[in-house]
């Protein structure tokens, strides 16, 4: 007589997050409308509409295409296509951005903070001209109604030049496209770049005071503040 064999356990199917479900539509419209690298997507306004979800909804899918790479949005232009994907591959590359979101901000909060104590410690006055200016080119993207990813990413790069470290550097450099991918995701978050750049502004002070202490609270603060993102939560 065959032996009772155990059942396997059955494992709960998750229901698709939302922004993943519109994802999946987005794409099936490009497909369906013949779009190619270089075309334009309908208006934020008119997508949400034919959708049927808010525009802060709708921000949400289309920053996740934005951090992989799919479209490029422009301030004043729209969303522009850069490749057509598959909708399992666009999902699967979501699903692994948000896997490793816990490792890159472990990163950052361990690297960048380092760079900003050895910034303080160590920055030329051409050094700190590059931060400020990086400060400046933020504020000036951020009231043209932009959300001020140019100056941010100067703003990193000119204190890690600062700090005077070429293997911290090399670092950087080398987590620095996982790093674009959050910097899409928490300018995206309504008020967050203004947050930013008053973070940005505590940690410029306290650099321009050689104050090492309170440039790695700073920095400390801010990447707290930065990787606290809605989209794939």
């Amino acid at each position: 007589m065959a032996q009772d064999l155990e059942p396997q356990p059955l494992s709960r199917v998750s229901k698709p997050r939302l922004y993943e479900q519109l994802v999946a539509q987005l794409l099936s419209y490009i497909e369906s409308a013949h779009l190619g690298p270089g075309d334009l997507l309908p208006a934020e306004r008119d997508l949400a509409e034919r959708l049927g979800v808010s525009r802060a909804t709708l921000a949400q899918a289309l920053v996740a295409l934005e951090v992989l790479g799919v479209i490029d949005v422009q301030h004043g232009t729209g969303a522009v296509l850069v490749y057509r994907p598959s909708i399992a591959t666009v999902i699967k590359g979501l699903r692994d951005h948000r896997n490793r979101l816990p490792e890159i901000v472990e990163a950052r909060s361990t690297l960048e903070v380092k760079l900003a104590e050895l910034a303080a410690l160590r920055r030329t006055d051409a050094d700190l001209a590059a931060i400020e200016n990086a400060v400046q080119v933020m504020a000036e993207e951020i009231a043209l109604g932009d959300r001020g990813a140019q100056g941010d990413e100067l703003f990193h790069q000119a204190v890690t030049a600062a700090a005077h470290s070429p293997v911290l550097a090399h670092l950087m450099a080398f987590i620095a496209e996982m790093i674009l991918e959050t910097r899409l995701e928490s300018l995206a978050q309504p008020g967050r770049p203004e947050q930013s750049l008053a973070s940005h502004r505590t940690i410029t002070a306290a650099i321009r005071a050689r104050d090492v202490a309170a440039a790695s609270a700073a920095m400390l603060s801010h990447i707290k503040l930065v990787s606290d993102v809605a989209l794939l939560k």
